[in-house]
Parts: structure tokens; C-alpha cells; sequence
């Protein structure tokens, strides 16, 4: 699977997993070149509080469109490690 945006692959990896109708690629397979850390937070009630990173590719910078869980709950624990993607950033096969 790759993550795309802004004509860039900004994340592959043959070890993303779907859960809760997101694909979730490995943290390790972030070009890490093109993530921000976002100060963004929201609270799922079952899966815990999600945190951010912008995408920065280029001049321009896609704010919060991925996100993860550090310490997900137990019943999403499988997600743990993992990032998904949103706001326009394609992720196809």
C-alpha cells in the first residue's frame, strides 16, 4: 500500500492493516521527511486519544491529515505503532 499526497508517496509499506475502515501503515514506513508533529488531539471513546502529524510536502503543508494512536485501548490495541491518513491523501495498492 502507499500514502500520497501532493505527488509524493509519503508512506509504503506490504505490512498496512485496515481497522475501523482506515488502512493503518507502520510507523516506520513514514518518509519522515514529510511529517510534523501537530499539537492536535481528539478522544475516540473506544480507541483512546488520537494524536497528529501535518504533512508537509513542498511549499505546502496539509494540516493534521494523519494520525495515531500512542497508547490505543485495549480493544484497538492492534493499531498501536501504526499511522492512517485522511484530508485528501490517497492510499491505494
Amino acid at each position: 500500500m502507499k500514502a500520497i499526497w501532493n505527488g509524493k508517496v509519503i508512506a509504503e509499506s506490504n505490512e498496512s492493516i485496515q481497522f475501523d475502515n482506515n488502512h493503518y501503515f507502520p510507523a516506520s514506513s513514514l518518509k519522515k521527511e514529510y511529517f510534523k508533529k501537530s499539537p492536535a488531539t481528539t478522544v475516540c471513546p473506544w480507541k483512546g486519544t488520537a494524536n497528529y502529524y501535518d504533512i508537509v510536502v513542498g511549499d505546502k503543508t496539509n494540516e493534521g491529515a494523519a494520525w495515531y494512536y500512542a497508547s490505543p485501548s485495549p480493544k484497538a490495541a492492534l493499531i498501536e505503532g501504526r499511522v492512517a491518513f485522511w484530508k485528501g491523501v490517497t492510499v491505494s495498492a
